[in-house]
């Protein structure tokens, strides 16, 4: 489907479900203490089996992606101050600035598919697979998380040298050149740094609490980077190239897509970003939509690894 061709749904009158995403903010930010500090401080010291739970508790780490990501779009709340607000405070028990996660998501919807942004992409006229391999694979495994969870660190150095780093290393208009120029500005450093503050505060707090069980710890965040980094591109692994408004919907057992607010129909999504994830349902049946493949095993198919640009459909030069 390309950009020609996008429609759009109405927003219903239903309307952002405020209670329920106020519930849920509620359940994932008790969710977040339990593993950071209620459990390690009070519970493993009584019984080191406690730590079985922290396995069942990695599942709801892309389920709290999704709801932070419906602040990102301003869905969480009609109030922009509360939906402001609310979304900084997930992001640091996610473990990255606000300011960063919304940038770069909105920034991701208005290159998706084209070369600058595409993960899997490589340029075969300039690198093999083989070289590309390691990069891609880093990025889906754990690098997405990884650098946004060391986003903090970055941002406390300097202004001055934030700057000379990026006209020294960062072209202009690449997607890294734009995001940059943007979180450099007064406002949004002071607020970048305000925020990894608090999330460097919490997760060493979060150390100091797990003590002798650091590992844990370090397990649990390896868990959340692992799902966040891989399964964010599922939905637009092997898609056209240059098709802005695509992406794939992916079928899921019901009770799950619910547990992950319908991000499975991501496809829906980047043709209605401004419908709250209640309503993705409606709008997917109102435009006819079509499932392309299974969840997981859209999931899977990305370890077949990087592909050349030019053997993707768009994706060979006129």
């Amino acid at each position: 489907m390309g950009t020609s061709g996008a429609t759009t749904v109405e927003k219903p009158s239903v309307g952002i479900p405020v209670a329920l995403n106020l519930c849920l903010a509620f359940f994932h930010g008790a969710v977040n203490l339990l593993q950071f500090v209620i459990l390690p401080l009070w519970l493993l010291p009584k019984d080191v089996r406690w730590a079985w739970p922290l396995a069942l508790l990695a599942v709801l780490t892309n389920p709290f992606w999704s709801l932070i990501h419906e602040a990102i779009h301003d869905l969480f709340h009609p109030s922009r101050k509360v939906n402001a607000f609310v979304g900084r405070s997930m992001a640091i028990f996610f473990g990255a600035p606000f300011r960063i996660l919304r940038l770069s998501h909105l920034l991701h919807h208005k290159l998706n598919r084209l070369p600058v942004e595409g993960t899997e992409y490589y340029d075969k006229t300039k690198n093999s697979k083989a070289g590309a391999a390691p990069g891609y694979y880093f990025q889906i495994l754990l690098g997405l998380y990884l650098v946004e969870v060391l986003s903090p660190l970055f941002f406390l150095l300097p202004r001055s040298w934030l700057k000379s780093f990026k006209e020294r290393f960062l072209a202009l208009q690449s997607v890294s050149g734009i995001l940059m120029q943007n979180w450099l500005g007064a406002d949004a450093l002071r607020e970048i740094r305000v925020d990894g503050m608090f999330t460097l505060a919490l997760f060493s707090f979060s150390f100091y609490c797990y003590g002798e069980h650091w590992p844990l710890l370090l397990a649990v965040l390896a868990a959340r980077g692992f799902l966040i980094s891989f399964l964010d591109n599922v939905y637009h692994y092997e898609t056209p190239v240059g098709e802005v408004f695509y992406a794939r919907n992916l079928s899921l057992n019901p009770p799950l897509a619910g547990l992950l607010l319908h991000f499975n129909l991501h496809g829906i999504h980047h043709l209605n970003p401004a419908i709250p994830w209640s309503d993705l349902p409606q709008a997917f049946l109102a435009q006819a939509g079509k499932f392309e493949g299974g969840y997981f095993t859209a999931a899977l198919r990305q370890l077949r690894g990087p592909i050349a640009l030019q053997d993707l459909p768009g994706g060979a030069p006129k």
